[in-house]
């Protein structure tokens, strides 16, 4: 059960940050202050986002090719999940690996297209 929660709470949150991203890309150039539309991060996030999500997609990718994980968490420092011992583990840090990608990918996606809108 606690699984099942993890992944919905998961699945729930990448829509609402879907959501979230094409709400700020049909506003206009201006909002209704007159200000100019910002993206979900400035130019300093952007580039901390855009290493974050690199380092996160090469870890993913790590993972998957030598079937071992570090934790990703407070309370198993150091610890490593292998798939053959550990699958659930293996594939939940891998799976919570992957939506942070996506999610950062996604906010430099919209970032982007906010900036570059014609």
């Amino acid at each position: 059960m606690r699984d099942f929660l993890y992944y919905a709470s998961l699945l729930l949150l990448g829509f609402a940050w879907y959501m979230f991203g094409q709400k700020l890309l049909r506003k206009g150039l201006r909002d209704e202050n007159d200000q100019l539309t910002k993206g979900v991060v400035g130019p300093v996030g952007f580039l901390m986002a855009a290493g974050i999500s690199c380092y996160l997609f090469f870890g993913m990718l790590r993972a998957l090719v030598r079937g071992e994980v570090p934790c990703l968490g407070k309370g198993c420092t150091g610890q490593i999940y292998t798939l053959a011992a550990n699958p659930g583990e293996f594939w939940a840090n891998v799976f919570f690996m992957a939506w942070m990608v996506a999610a950062l990918a996604y906010a430099l996606y919209v970032t982007l297209r906010i900036w570059f809108r014609a």
